[in-house]
């Protein structure tokens, strides 16, 4: 079965609900038409500000630097006033200002994110004053104007329809993945997907983690990769983000979506304040491009989180977009299949929503 890569064509509503009624994973309360919703919108304000930078001959360049907070982040412009980075204190991850791209996944949603965002990994986390230091110049000087792939670039070489890429051992590395291969068991209330599937077995090759432990690849899960194994493949085997083994061996990047949430890697920039209706966090327009949002979407997994996926921007209508691998689509997606992809309103997952992080 994992041998036959099969297309993953747009489904029609009554074959959506007929696999939400076989899976038992999502309610059908909560995949209605969306109800209009009001997101509550916090002022961050400017803390402080640098006007210029002295260049060698005693000029200043135009650009300056200023501080905001929640959270506590440094963010440069141009003489215009413009954005060119965004950099959080304990992040890694940076958000520059570069050429505008069109994502769009037209077999399963008519939303498109047109965006000027490239996220990119910086070698040390971000602190207070970090633009003075070594490090970041020489950093900043190869990748701000670079139009190399950024997460965003490789997380949509997973979508539906993506080709394949491989690299010189022949390892394909990309293309059109699964979620996960179907489930067979027949249990009332079953999954119609397995998870568990990681990078590794998208990749079908052993990977040596930095504990000592090596993953290994099942052959049911070749091209496949459940929500976190998405994420890891995305920022950790592409990024090249440090990865755990587990949830609780290494360090780095957890395993599981519940993992990654409750984590001290990076910024929580909506902290988790618990798992039911009532903690869904309301401040999202703190929200941006690359931070990763988890969801609490089956009662099953008790106080666990149980769904994770990464903020992709506003699409053409103005809706905050985010991409995940889901099995009702199969794979990575940011469509409208089981619930639309939309962090703001009263959506599906919007309203099971819980927290984010900003690696």
């Amino acid at each position: 079965m994992a041998g036959k890569k099969k297309s993953r064509p747009l489904l029609t509503g009554f074959v959506v609900l007929g696999l939400v009624a076989t899976s038992g994973y999502l309610t059908l309360e909560l995949r209605k038409q969306e109800e209009k919703g009001v997101t509550e919108v916090r002022n961050v304000g400017v803390l402080t500000g640098v006007q210029g930078q002295a260049t060698k001959t005693g000029k200043t360049t135009g650009e300056r630097w200023t501080r905001l907070e929640n959270p506590a982040r440094s963010v440069l412009r141009d003489t215009d006033g413009q954005v060119k980075a965004v950099l959080t204190d304990g992040a890694r991850f940076a958000k520059l200002t570069g050429p505008a791209r069109t994502f769009a996944e037209p077999t399963s949603t008519a939303s498109k994110v047109s965006t000027t965002d490239w996220v990119r990994l910086m070698p040390e986390p971000w602190a207070k004053g970090a633009e003075k230091q070594k490090w970041f110049k020489e950093w900043y000087a190869q990748n701000a104007t670079s139009t190399e792939d950024d997460i965003f670039a490789f997380a949509f070489q997973y979508v539906a329809g993506a080709a394949q890429k491989k690299d010189a051992r022949g390892v394909v590395y990309a293309g059109d993945a699964n979620f996960g291969p179907l489930n067979t068991s027949g249990a009332e209330g079953g999954d119609l997907r397995l998870e568990q599937s990681d990078f590794y077995d998208f990749l079908g090759t052993p990977y040596p983690f930095r504990d000592g432990a090596t993953g290994s690849p099942e052959a049911v899960r070749a091209r496949s990769l459940d929500c976190s194994g998405f994420i890891r493949m995305v920022l950790g085997y592409r990024a090249r983000y440090p990865l755990m083994s587990s949830d609780t061996s290494g360090d780095g990047l957890p395993r599981t979506a519940n993992g990654m949430a409750r984590s001290r890697q990076g910024v929580d920039v909506l902290p988790l304040a618990g798992i039911s209706g009532q903690d869904r966090p309301t401040a999202i327009d703190q929200l941006q491009a690359g931070d990763l949002v988890f969801f609490k979407l089956d009662t099953r997994t008790g106080q666990r989180l149980d769904h994770v996926g990464m903020v992709l921007g506003h699409d053409t209508e103005g809706h905050l977009i985010f991409v995940s691998s889901r099995e009702e689509v199969n794979g990575p997606t940011i469509g409208d299949v089981g619930g639309v992809s939309r962090l703001d309103g009263n959506g599906y997952y919007a309203k099971t929503l819980r927290s984010a992080k900003r690696l």
